[in-house]
């Protein structure tokens, strides 16, 4: 199920797909029969993803892992219909979509919420109980290490800082109290009435930073919360603090928590989310000891790509056999 000749079947192609997920989760039996498809696992930039996308006439992104702007559609004069997996991208130039009338639809998100919250503690549990380092020592053929070095540390009791009190920060206040951890939280809108619905405090961003063990990120970017977390703002946050990033690199100055790390304020970091993906070999990031990272797999499960395979065959099969347009943009249906 490989194209990219020109032909006169309409021609699929899928990018992003990492996980080889889709084409192993999704029934395309019927779709093959109708349409050249052609599935790309590696990530593709520049010239890659223009030879890749040229002869298109749909093309499938999961999630916002590929950036589709204005130059890119203009360079695909074939292109008649744009899919993306889950129910918001960053990172589509949809007026330009819209200016040639390209419909765009998308598939439902799954448990991808509840998926990000587990890896979220997840992270912080391993980072809290060392348990990389704790797992490397066997392999080494040890059982202790050689010196007398800080030893895990506990939760209870703590205070868990919550940057964001969405749908994944509320679940995470929520496993924070059964730990028995003091909860509180800042967003630019909160105020003490929402952050109490959630059995936290609202306080201000700096005492959250300068109060919390445990720090996670759990908000949209945007321009104002773009490196909401700078060198100012890491500096007050406590030597023994977690910093945990599963939303998006952009909440963090990637550069200045290199070097804030390096210092030891914060003094350890679980990060799923970077600004390059895959994150570069050469990444500072890869270098530091007190670091715990993950390859962004907050919504990498099962049941959520399940979703999003079920969901494109869904609306590739309606865009094939010309019916109504499946969760289309702008429409009643596409913005549930």
């Amino acid at each position: 199920m490989n194209a990219t000749a020109p032909s006169a079947r309409p021609v699929i192609v899928v990018v992003g797909d990492a996980e080889q997920a889709l084409q192993r989760l999704g029934d395309w039996e019927r779709i093959a029969a109708l349409a050249d498809i052609a599935f790309h696992h590696q990530p593709l930039q520049g010239d890659a993803l223009l030879d890749a996308l040229k002869n298109a006439d749909a093309v499938v992104l999961v999630r916002d892992r590929t950036p589709f702007d204005a130059a890119l559609l203009a360079a695909l004069p074939r292109l008649r219909y744009l899919i993306f997996t889950g129910t918001r991208n960053t990172r589509l130039d949809l007026a330009a979509l819209a200016a040639r009338g390209i419909p765009v639809s998308h598939t439902e998100w799954g448990p991808s919420k509840d998926s990000t919250c587990e890896l979220t503690w997840a992270l912080i549990l391993a980072a809290t109980r060392q348990l990389a380092q704790q797992t490397a020592l066997l392999q080494q053929g040890k059982w202790r290490p050689d010196a007398a070095l800080p030893l895990a540390g506990v939760l209870h009791g703590q205070t868990l800082g919550l940057i964001g009190l969405g749908e994944i920060g509320g679940r995470m206040a929520r496993v924070g109290q059964a730990l028995g951890m003091h909860v509180v939280a800042w967003s630019p809108r909160m105020t003490t009435a929402r952050a109490a619905e959630h059995g936290a405090a609202a306080v201000s961003l700096e005492e959250l930073l300068g109060s919390a063990k445990v720090v996670s990120l759990h908000l949209v970017p945007t321009g104002a919360t773009h490196h909401l977390l700078g060198a100012g703002q890491l500096a007050l946050m406590r030597p023994d603090s977690l910093l945990v990033n599963t939303s998006r690199s952009a909440l963090v100055d990637t550069d200045a928590l290199a070097q804030a790390l390096a210092q030891g304020r914060p003094g350890f970091a679980a990060l799923d989310v970077f600004d390059v993906e895959p994150l570069p070999l050469d990444a500072p990031l890869r270098r530091l000891p007190n670091v715990l990272l993950t390859p962004h797999l907050g919504f990498v499960t099962e049941p959520v790509f399940q979703r999003f395979a079920t969901g494109v065959v869904e609306c590739l099969e309606a865009w094939l056999a010309e019916k109504p347009l499946v969760r289309v943009l702008g429409s009643p249906a596409g913005m549930a």
